[in-house]
């Protein structure tokens, strides 16, 4: 498949899951809220575009996109999110703690900024085992006024770690404008203060996305250590499923919306000659595959007592431990 169809494929795939998660959420189907990055595809796909398989991502309670798009299974994901021992974590996780080691996706932190000291840990790793890897950092606005924001990328900038510090800017942290709490107008200025580059990208815009990642990783793998990236993009749909969103201007929303990264990258498609059949027969794959995805999390059984596993080391697990 070409590549542009595929990033078509893979925005189109996370926009119908968590569309999905939506659906069973709202009929106490899933365990726990979700938090949804409907509008934000963009910023997932580009970025997962510029990096290699062996990169590990770190991300937030906003993370679904992040996950789908670093290759995991949306079937998978749906039955962590519905609690099924079919999920990633055995439903243990749901939407904010999952981890899924087999495509490099450590962990995603529930708490404000939290992954943002795992993923610095998680690049000191890389160092010292001189892995060739990339830590992917992902966070929203209201993160980047947290402090350990501002201690990792120092820390960060000290030891020149190979990681990219990724701002999605959604214009919200919660319910108040980003522009009401942060102190600068770009988020992305505060690397100069560690001694980092910093830049500002159109988030709704894939391509943007993925050339502005691709110099950063790069610069990072190459031993040049971190930068943050600033992608200004937006959540149509409120914080979590308990928010309504009234605070924000339906004219607000409405302009955003015209800059859908879904509808724009469709009509990119159809304006590079692809036949308007093929593009809906990637749309309809996608549908079948989130209804099947869908079938195979109800259908999963729950885990059953499994509430200590993981919780305490196996017999023997520390016998060397001390020595």
């Amino acid at each position: 498949m070409h590549t542009h169809l595929v990033y078509y494929q893979q925005m189109l795939r996370i926009r119908r899951c968590e569309e999905r998660i939506g659906w069973l959420f709202a009929r106490n189907l899933t365990m726990g809220t979700a938090h949804l990055s409907i509008g934000q595809e963009a910023c997932a796909v580009g970025v997962m575009a510029a990096a290699q398989p062996s990169d590990y991502a770190v991300s937030t309670h906003r993370g679904h996109g992040h996950l789908i798009a670093k290759g995991a299974d949306a079937a998978r994901v749906l039955a962590e999110f519905c609690g099924r021992a079919t999920g990633f974590c055995r439903g243990k996780g749901g939407s904010q703690h999952i981890a899924v080691r087999d495509v490099g996706y450590l962990v995603t932190k529930g708490n404000n900024g939290g992954g943002i000291r795992v993923a610095t840990c998680a690049a000191l790793s890389v160092k010292l085992r001189r892995s060739g890897q990339v830590v992917l950092c992902f966070f929203g606005d209201g993160a980047a006024n947290q402090g350990t924001f501002h201690e990792s990328l120092n820390m960060a900038a000290v030891w020149r770690l190979p990681i990219v510090f990724i701002c999605e800017n959604n214009q919200y942290a919660m319910y108040t404008p980003c522009d009401e709490v942060t102190s600068v107008r770009d988020i992305a200025v505060r690397a100069a203060g560690y001694g980092l580059p910093g830049a500002v990208v159109d988030g709704m815009d894939l391509l943007a996305v993925r050339e502005a990642a691709s110099e950063a990783i790069e610069r990072a793998r190459a031993g040049g250590g971190p930068t943050l990236l600033e992608a200004k993009t937006y959540r149509f749909c409120g914080h979590s499923k308990s928010d309504t969103g009234k605070y924000r201007a339906r004219e607000e929303v409405a302009a955003w919306e015209q800059r859908d990264p879904i509808r724009l990258w469709r009509a990119r498609l159809l304006g590079e000659g692809f036949d308007e059949d093929v593009v809906t027969a990637v749309e309809a794959a996608v549908e079948a595959e989130i209804e099947e995805a869908t079938r195979f999390a109800l259908a999963s059984p729950y885990a059953e007592d499994e509430a200590l596993d993981g919780a305490y080391a196996r017999a023997g697990v520390l016998a060397g431990v001390g020595r």
